[in-house]
């Protein structure tokens, strides 16, 4: 072993690519030119994969995804070390094996903004490294920065790194062979729950970069208008919100390709060239939206507190954590999509069945959660979290929270399930997908089946209350309540103070380094909110 002086070992966590991934680039350039090894490591970790937010389908999406990344990286000569177990000792196990042979290790990977598992993790990482002795690179992947001083600047620093140069796939380099490759164990095998998920779309960086191109070249023509409707967004969003939680694509890769698709289509539109039928609206709307991705990732990374508390900490004792008697009930139904308002049930139970759901929906669930069941955002975020197989721990406790009332900063959207159903599923389609036992329920009942007679309903072979439940809750009253305990907590002069300081921390800034006034700022922030809240990516790309 005699000339190995240093073993490169790459770090994969949710970055599961070889595209545009600079640690492994810049790790294996360094080994080519020095003549050390290199080696991948990825760590099925006890600790993330037993917290309350993780489950079997989100295993089963990384699991897909490490195959093909493993096949990816043999061809270019790297193995992929997989073990079980805490990273820590681990890496300790691995650094005695490598200097037992005379090796150094040296560490490379992306920084990450995860939950507070993987936020100590890192911390315990760092400290590991340093009382070894062991070289430690870290490279941003996203437009989230560590530390930050402050907003101000924040976007023009976006804009920087998503027009950075794409890392390209690295040339074969040596692979360090003195380590088995281990395997990729099951759900099963790591005794998670189980949780069939049998529509999951495919996570594989080959399956990402697929979406990226049938998006810009046809499914996205009608993006704008088609994103908010349940029936018509699995086809006309990107779905790329699930490669993007998993790092099978970058954020760069995705916003330079828009850019580039939106360029080609202004070009042509300028010189009067034949048209393809896409509309350049579409592609700019698409951009805006990437905007959204890391701002509010930087809210977590800025105040990790809020992914178990609330912005303003007076919403804290709003709705009281303990779920006792009906709420418990609520919950229950709320998750298994038995509420009795139809769009609500048959958008829960299209989530159990493919892990994806468009915003306006994820809105409307969160809403109705929270203002009409009146359940803590925390279990109803939960729940969520472990059904969304692109769950992004920063992007979803900021949205969680917004949908929920509690940042301070954002106006109140009570989502009326009624209106939401004629607007966006008016001839009752999705539902009948989904709530079969509304399969045979006419348009006339099908967004308030609880109006049927009792001979409607033995003609049409839904009996409410049997077949499929009566509403759990009366929405007009119970936002009514609603509006009233937020009212009682707005009023307060503390919660004011509290306010501006969310707003100072988290708000988004118009133009990078403006010297903006305090009320200015309040207003822009306040107005992003609003026209943003409805038809944000928020996961559901």
């Amino acid at each position: 072993m005699a000339g190995h002086r240093q073993l490169e070992v790459v770090w994969f966590k949710r970055d599961l690519r070889v595209s545009d991934h600079a640690p492994l680039a810049e790790a294996c350039a360094r080994a080519r030119s020095t003549g050390d090894q290199i080696l991948g490591f990825y760590a099925i970790e006890p600790s993330v994969i037993r917290s309350p937010d993780f489950s079997g389908r989100h295993w089963a999406a990384a699991r897909e995804a490490l195959a093909e990344l493993r096949q990816n990286l043999t061809r270019l000569g790297v193995p992929l070390a997989v073990r079980t177990g805490e990273v820590v000792a681990l890496l300790e196990r691995l650094r005695t094996h490598a200097a037992g042979r005379g090796t150094k290790l040296a560490l490379w990977s992306h920084e990450e903004t995860g939950n507070a598992v993987t936020y100590a993790r890192d911390r315990a990482v760092r400290r590991w490294a340093r009382t070894q002795s062991v070289e430690w690179n870290e490279r941003t992947q996203t437009g989230v920065v560590r530390r930050l001083p402050s907003r101000d600047g924040w976007a023009a620093a976006w804009e920087g790194r998503m027009r950075a140069p794409i890392s390209a796939v690295p040339d074969p380099s040596r692979g360090w062979t003195y380590v088995e490759p281990g395997e990729l164990p099951t759900s099963a095998e790591l005794q998670l729950a189980a949780d069939p998920c049998p529509n999951r779309q495919n996570s594989g960086e080959a399956a990402a970069r697929e979406l990226l191109d049938s998006f810009l070249t046809h499914r996205g023509r009608n993006y704008s208008g088609e994103m908010s409707s349940p029936r018509t967004a699995a086809n006309a969003c990107s779905r790329l919100s699930v490669p993007l939680a998993l790092g099978t694509i970058s954020l760069r890769t995705v916003v330079q390709s828009a850019h580039a698709r939106m360029g080609e289509l202004q070009a042509a539109r300028e010189v009067g060239a034949p048209s393809d039928g896409y509309p350049v609206g579409s592609v700019r709307s698409f951009i805006a939206r990437l905007h959204w991705h890391c701002h509010f990732m930087q809210k977590l990374e800025d105040e990790p507190r809020i992914e178990t508390q609330s912005f303003v900490s007076a919403f804290d004792g709003l709705r009281a954590a303990d779920l006792t008697g009906d709420r418990v009930e609520r919950l229950a139904a709320w998750a298994a999509g038995r509420t009795g308002y139809p769009l609500i049930d048959a958008c829960m139970r299209s989530l159990r069945t493919t892990g994806w759901i468009n915003f306006r929906m994820r809105a409307m669930l969160m809403s109705f959660a929270s203002y009409d069941l009146w359940l803590p955002w925390r279990e109803s975020g939960l729940e969520l979290a472990r059904l969304f197989t692109d769950y992004e721990p920063g992007i979803h406790w900021s949205q969680v929270q917004m949908q929920s009332g509690t940042t301070g900063i954002n106006t109140l959207r009570m989502y009326a399930p009624l209106k939401q159903s004629l607007d966006q599923d008016p001839s009752g389609e999705f539902i009948r997908r989904w709530v079969p036992e509304l399969a045979a329920v006419p348009e006339v009942y099908i967004h308030e089946p609880g109006r049927m007679t009792a001979e409607a309903e033995q003609s049409f072979g839904c009996e409410i209350g049997r077949d499929y439940p009566r509403p759990v809750v009366d929405h007009k009253e119970a936002v009514r309540q609603a509006r009233e305990k937020f009212s009682e907590i707005t009023k307060r002069p503390e919660h004011r103070a509290e306010t501006q300081s969310v707003l100072r921390m988290h708000g988004s800034r118009k133009r990078s380094g403006s010297q903006a006034s305090e009320a200015r700022r309040t207003k822009q922030t306040r107005r992003a909110a609003s026209d943003t809240f409805d038809d944000q990516l928020e996961l559901g790309l």
